[in-house]
């Protein structure tokens, strides 16, 4: 009998879950957040053998003692939730570490199936298992995969239906932890089971255990007047008999229990130093070369970023361009000119201006995710820990922050993965600072119009490694002043560096296009419309009323013709133009003038929307060349210096309205939202108005 199964992948990171589950589920992927939290949720389905598996990907976690918010909900998901079959992701390459989560889940009684994962690396390194030992031993099926392959994803989709199937009676798993402690942790189990009589039979035990670990999510859940005065009482008489630390003792046997399993069913090889992944460390994580040679690869990603995109881009803007060529020509005659001018300028214009720079987005992220899958931003976090302890955090800061270059949201998110309140805050307030996607378009719109091509990709590396020395210079200050305290430590497993799976960054890939299409079609489609219309409207009196009532299409070139001066009186009249007058002499400090003040305006709702409200204060649409038109315009109207400024300013000031709501979810606090905003927008402001103003003093770039 088919049916639908429920299935939860856990373990560690950087065990190869989610290229497993990227492996399972392909595009059938939906993202959301768990109810109450903004903790990510992937989920994914599909049809095996005929049963529907809907199956949930948990945040990485070592055990089940949570210690910062993701893995607490991953912990709940696993205790609550009762999914139908549980599979624990290995990394069989370290077995023992892993096994401790598997040892945990068997011990919650969770229907389980074990993926030995990266099994074709354990083979090249000599490691062998006795599979039917460990599996009778652990009461579980065991199958060997390899994720970014596809190899043994069948053969573990059928262990998942056997055992949905089987539904067996729930049978934990039992470890000795010697007598002193299984006595108390039998009058524990005694005393819950007095005080909450539906508490499931095979969890018993198991959260007898973790009050005695100290766990929080068990003492929420499990905790009484009673269970907390028969804890005191057990946890002073351990300490009678020498057992100060119960946490300890249980950690302790449990790795011993995992220690004499390995023991009798795998087989090492005597010396396993000689690794292609050891060797290669001692060149890329060196300490005098590793921070040169990382600096280095994220060089030559933005200079492919330009370098792959460009040609594509090209194709992408004639095509629009072409699409706003025939509908000029195929208009009916004495039709409404404004209407005209919202679907060529307004909407092909401003959407078609931001999608043509999807190419470079999806470049970025193809070289981002290899780096990712290869395993090497693991020992990039390990690398920039260096720099990172100078401002008071360490590496694992930097996987958040390094999120950033994708987008500020899920970035700000990550840092939940954090262990302390002070990190979090630090890292939140600084993430925006990383040029997230959205400034990328920014930057492939300016750096092309005032960098020669050889120095384009160079140009948008300085923007780069700008944000990461302003992010940590200012989490520097935090720490100092509003965050003091001793950082965490920094504990991190460097996993071994692997092949990437093409279809694993494909699926990244699409899944970042897709979410960049998806913002150009909603959010900047929306915004474009509402700042074509404050562009064309009030209509200036004096102007011809035959002509164009807004920003219309022309012949795109850098002379300043009767036609521009026009337009720039009607902009200049518009709602937008008035906004634009009264921010004028704020900004102008910065070299900015009255019309990039209302670009500014409309970036605060998306960056990209800067991009499309230039080309509509401009009057340039794809029909007449788009971007390199516009390009042509910015030249002949700013000099060089200015087009720095602005790059500068969108790299530092006003985060998104989207980052601001998602800080204030995150800290609970508009206080903390409002002060990221006004804190970065007063830094922006200040350093963008220096280098202007130093800049035009020495006549650099005027």
């Amino acid at each position: 009998m088919n049916k639908r199964i429920t299935v939860a992948l856990a373990g560690n990171p950087n065990s190869g879950k989610t290229t497993i589950f990227n492996t399972i589920t392909g595009s059938r992927q939906h993202v959301g957040n768990y109810p109450g939290v903004t903790v990510e949720r992937k989920e994914g389905v599909r049809t095996h053998k005929g049963n529907q598996l809907r199956i949930t990907d948990l945040p990485g976690m070592y055990d089940l003692t949570p210690e910062s918010p993701d893995e607490r909900v991953a912990s709940e998901h696993l205790v609550m939730s009762n999914p139908d079959v549980v599979v624990g992701i290995i990394d069989c390459t370290n077995l023992e570490r892993n096994l401790y989560l598997a040892v945990q889940l068997r011990e919650l009684g969770s229907p389980l199936v074990l993926a030995f994962n990266m099994s074709d690396q354990a083979a090249e390194q000599g490691i062998k298992f006795d599979l039917d030992s460990l599996s009778a031993a652990l009461g579980v099926p065991i199958v060997l995969t390899v994720g970014h392959k596809g190899a043994g994803i069948g053969e573990l989709l059928d262990a998942v239906v056997d055992v949905a199937r089987r539904n067996d009676e729930h049978r934990a798993l039992f470890v000795d932890y010697g007598d002193h402690v299984e006595d108390e942790v039998a009058g524990i189990e005694e005393v819950m089971v007095k005080n909450n009589g539906h508490m499931p039979k095979h969890q018993r035990r198991w959260r007898a255990l973790k009050l005695f670990e100290n766990d929080p999510f068990v003492i929420e859940t499990s905790s009484s007047p009673e269970v907390d005065a028969a804890l005191q009482a057990a946890l002073e008489r351990l300490r009678s008999k020498t057992i100060a630390d119960p946490m300890v003792s249980i950690t302790s046997r449990r790795y011993d229990f995992i220690s004499g399993l390995c023991g009798e069913a795998v087989v090492m090889p005597e010396a396993r130093q000689g690794g292609r992944s050891s060797r290669a460390d001692k060149i890329l994580t060196h300490n005098l070369f590793g921070l040169p040679i990382f600096f280095g690869m994220m060089f030559l990603v933005f200079q492919l970023t330009f370098t792959l995109a460009n040609p594509i881009a090209d194709r992408i803007e004639l095509l629009f361009g072409w699409l706003g060529g025939q509908l000029i020509l195929l208009w009916p005659s004495g039709a409404s000119s404004p209407l005209m001018s919202l679907v060529v300028d307004g909407i092909i214009g401003g959407v078609g201006g931001v999608i043509v720079f999807l190419p470079n987005i999806v470049m970025l992220f193809m070289a981002i995710s290899i780096l990712e899958d290869s395993g090497y931003m693991a020992r990039a976090a390990f690398l920039m820990d260096r720099l990172m302890s100078k401002a008071g955090l360490h590496g694992k800061s930097f996987i958040p922050m390094l999120l950033g270059f994708g987008c500020s949201v899920p970035a700000i998110m990550a840092t939940r993965t954090l262990d302390t309140r002070r990190d979090r805050f630090t890292t939140m307030l600084v993430v925006p600072l990383m040029s997230c996607s959205a400034r990328l378009t920014i930057f492939a719109l300016i750096i092309p119009a005032f960098f020669a091509p050889k120095w384009q990709g160079p140009g948008l590396w300085i923007m780069y490694l700008i944000g990461i020395v302003l992010a940590i210079s200012v989490a520097n200050i935090l720490r100092s002043t509003l965050f003091k305290g001793e950082p965490s430590a920094f504990l991190m497993e460097l996993p071994s560096y692997r092949m990437p799976s093409p279809r694993s960054i494909l699926t990244h890939m699409w899944s970042r296009a897709w979410l960049y299409l998806r913002k150009a079609g909603t959010v900047i489609l929306g915004v474009s419309i509402v700042l074509w219309a404050m562009a064309a409207f009030p209509r200036h009196p004096g102007l011809d009323a035959g002509t164009a009532a807004g920003p219309s299409a022309f012949a795109g070139g850098t002379e300043v013709t009767a036609e521009d001066a026009r337009q720039t009186e009607q902009l200049s009249y518009s709602i937008v133009g008035r906004i634009g007058h009264v921010m004028e002499p704020l900004i102008r400090p910065m070299g900015f003038d009255w019309k990039i003040g209302t670009a500014l305006v409309g970036a605060f709702a998306a960056k990209e929307v800067f991009v499309a409200q230039m080309a509509i204060v401009y009057s340039v649409g794809e029909s007449e060349g788009g971007s390199e038109a516009l390009r042509g315009k910015l030249r002949a109207e700013y000099p060089p210096l200015v087009g720095f400024c602005i790059l500068l300013f969108a790299l530092i000031a006003t985060p998104c309205m989207a980052t601001v709501a998602i800080v204030r979810r995150e800290s609970n606090s508009w206080n903390w939202a409002l002060f990221q905003f006004g804190g970065l927008t007063a830094l922006g402001y200040v350093l963008t108005t220096a280098v202007y103003q130093i800049g035009r003093l020495l006549g650099i770039g005027i």
